[in-house]
């Protein structure tokens, strides 16, 4: 069956593959971008949370909406508007998405003449700050086998007993199902920081995805909260979630950072070795360092506050595309080719 999502009076200004393609976790499992339709693959959750289907999403040329294909029927009209609110969540189609980027194309010409400014997220919080987890101490490579790793491993745990059923009858022991949830990674006792390192080979960050995942548990962080906050302009209500999120242990300012960034709140800049780098090559900074890095961004990027992170972000973009070519063009089995990118992998 289709579905329609309206793109509203901003349907003009919609850039499918430019909305996709600017994040590296476009390219983390369970996301598949099809570049000869321009075309995005992935499961999404139904609204009981514990099942899943495979949906395509899709912008036919000059129509105002995007077209969402699921290859599953029946769902029902609660399941219908589960789907249509994770791929709006995803591709950034709210409006308050749209006021920042049009408020930042004004302040930002390149942004402006290139269609950029909204930055690929997941369906859910959850995922985004996972896969900000994985990002940390590591090649690209290893983010993106432990992201798929994850999702190897979704089908094994899911609350869905059908899918666990199908699983096990399966002869493919390659099938890849969605993202964990944090409802799912709790709901069974041998799911534990052993459990996860093994077989997912995500070293120390076990620990912290479970701990993320009990805090949810716990009502410490609420979906309907973040949901509420991602529709904000108040700078202190991400105050208040990013020194949350700094509470657990693992979480440094890069990855916070990169959390509120998919949520929204654009004023912080997830800075790592890799942004030292641009800084000297990009704008001259040779003595940028760990030390100086808070005032170097702050000199470059603070005129266009609140979009810091925008405009650091249409930098990156531009400056990798030049040495790699377009990322909607690379086929996935290339993905882990390309290195030393902090927006693809980095370390905090």
């Amino acid at each position: 069956m289709e579905l329609k999502l309206a793109l509203g009076e901003w349907s003009g200004r919609f850039d499918m593959e430019k909305a996709v393609c600017n994040h590296g976790f476009f390219m983390m499992s369970p996301n598949l971008w099809i570049p000869s339709t321009n075309s995005l693959r992935r499961p999404l959750r139904l609204s009981d949370s514990s099942r899943s289907v495979p949906v395509t999403i899709s912008h036919p040329l000059h129509h105002p909406f995007l077209l969402i294909q699921v290859h599953h029927s029946p769902i029902s009209s609660a399941d219908e508007a589960v789907i249509l609110e994770q791929v709006g969540r995803m591709l950034r189609i709210s409006k308050k998405d749209e006021r920042d980027v049009m408020e930042f194309q004004e302040m930002h010409s390149s942004a402006r003449e290139n269609g950029l400014g909204r930055i690929f997220r997941s369906p859910s919080f959850f995922e985004d700050a996972v896969k900000s987890i994985l990002l940390c101490n590591c090649s690209w490579k290893r983010s993106l086998n432990m992201a798929r790793a994850l999702c190897l491993l979704q089908p094994k745990i899911a609350l869905d007993g059908n899918a666990r059923s199908k699983r096990k009858r399966s002869k493919c022991s390659d099938d890849i199902g969605n993202f964990p949830s944090w409802k799912e990674l709790l709901a069974w006792s041998w799911v534990d920081e052993k459990y996860l390192i093994k077989q997912c080979n995500v070293g120390y960050r076990a620990a912290r995805i479970l701990q993320l995942a009990t805090m949810f548990a716990q009502g410490d962080l609420r979906e309907d909260h973040i949901a509420k906050l991602e529709q904000s302009s108040d700078p202190t209500s991400f105050e208040t979630l990013y020194q949350k999120l700094l509470k657990i242990k693992g979480f440094g300012p890069f990855v916070c950072s990169n959390i509120l960034m998919c949520v929204g709140f654009y004023q912080r800049i997830p800075s790592d070795s890799e942004t030292i780098r641009h800084l000297k090559q990009v704008h001259g900074k040779q003595n940028c360092s760990k030390v100086t890095i808070g005032k170097d961004v702050e000199e470059i990027y603070g005129k266009y506050n609140p979009f810091q992170c925008l405009a650091y972000w249409v930098e990156l973009i531009e400056e990798y595309e030049s040495k790699f070519g377009k990322l909607s063009k690379l086929e996935a089995a290339n993905y882990h080719l390309i290195t030393a990118t902090s927006y693809l992998g980095t370390r905090e």
